[in-house]
């Protein structure tokens, strides 16, 4: 991505590095940029770098190289308070003394905003969260899922153009967190807020993001919607990282039409998409392939589809899906999802079977 200024970015990171002991760099070369009301998620193991970006976005951290740019205007220098960005962490950060409307009415006491303007703003936040009723509580009297209601009606209170949440939903049960994740991308797109969202779930990633940046060693080492992430990874990190995903190592043999041959270190010889630079004929190769493209069903099985020798090891009843682990190319690891219906046979530990996919959804990545 270029790193100079580009008209339709509101948030930019040119060049940007950070390092806090002047030797070892956590964030490398970062260039990234979004545009107004965008919904992007960084998304990467702990110690990615992707909290980092985020701190030196709301101000907490200072960059040692590179510049920050908000809607065109460079940040680097400008305080946190001063930047006009709202922030949502795990903790909720909720003043404990203080009742719910008072924690809401804080960050607009600080930009001097008047009495009756601050009580229709707050009463504004609250009923956008469905917790108008509950501005005379204290945080204390209200459940995790609550709280972090709050949480978000303060970020927002203010009216900021920018949104900052790092693991909001890190602390709430499955249930309330899915009901959460809906809540948030929904609020977020109805108002037209630019929201810089920090997770290390993948599924909360793919489920709210318009694009997700993964980060892996302080670099991005893809940017893009959800979809294209999943179906199409730059990488062995990111296939292996986004979603359930099978890998097999082999050689590459050719390079025809598009299509890699590669031969398997069990000797089987498979057509798969070259979708990496060190994709070439001689080199060893990882060929990664998504549990539900894998069928074994013959009458489902497509015209022209590879099929491979397996030996099943493991048969889960899952209820909306079978979930069976193989041993296919000396790979024990092998995983197949099929979907639960009328027609699928059942499968027994032990069994010997063929399994089949399409070239084009098997992608041949770094080794």
């Amino acid at each position: 991505m270029a790193d100079t200024a580009t008209n339709d970015a509101f948030v930019e990171f040119a060049r940007v590095q950070k390092s806090y002991d002047g030797e070892t760099l956590v964030v490398k070369d970062l260039n990234l940029q979004m545009p107004k009301g965008e919904f992007l998620t960084m998304l990467g193991p702990s110690g990615s770098g992707k909290t980092t970006c985020l701190m030196m976005l709301a101000g907490f951290e200072t960059a040692t190289h590179g510049e920050i740019r908000l809607d065109g205007r460079e940040i680097n220098n400008i305080p946190p308070h001063k930047r006009g960005i709202g922030m949502v962490f795990q903790n909720y950060a909720l003043f404990p003394h203080m009742t719910i409307a008072e924690n809401l009415s804080f960050p607009l006491e600080v930009r001097k905003m008047g009495k009756s303007e601050r009580e229709e703003k707050i009463k504004r936040a609250l009923d956008m969260v469905e917790m108008g009723a509950f501005g005379g509580r204290r945080p204390a009297q209200l459940s995790g899922g609550q709280q972090q209601r709050v949480a978000l009606a303060r970020a927002l209170v203010f009216e900021p153009e920018l949104v900052l949440m790092d693991e909001p939903l890190g602390a709430l049960d499955k249930q309330l967190r899915e009901k959460m994740q809906f809540e948030i991308t929904h609020l977020a797109h109805e108002l037209g807020i630019t929201t810089v969202y920090v997770t290390h779930d993948q599924t909360e990633a793919l489920t709210m993001s318009d694009r997700v940046a993964v980060f892996d060693d302080g670099r991005i080492q893809q940017l893009d919607p959800p979809d294209t992430l999943y179906e199409e990874p730059k990488n062995s990190f990111v296939a292996q990282f986004i979603g359930e995903n099978n890998t097999l190592e082999g050689v590459v043999k050719e390079i025809n039409n598009g299509l890699a041959l590669v031969q398997l270190d069990g000797g089987e010889l498979i057509d798969c998409k070259p979708v990496h630079d060190s994709v070439v004929p001689g080199a060893r190769t990882r060929v990664s392939i998504r549990p539900e493209r894998v069928e074994y069903n013959k009458e489902r099985l497509q015209e022209g589809a590879h099929t491979l020798k397996a030996e099943v090891l493991e048969f889960i009843y899952m209820g909306d899906i079978f979930r069976t682990r193989l041993r296919v190319a000396g790979n024990d690891e092998f995983v197949i999802k099929t979907r639960n219906a009328p027609d699928q046979v059942r499968l027994k530990p032990g069994q010997q079977i063929e399994i089949g996919w399409l070239s084009e959804d098997c992608r041949a990545l770094d080794a």
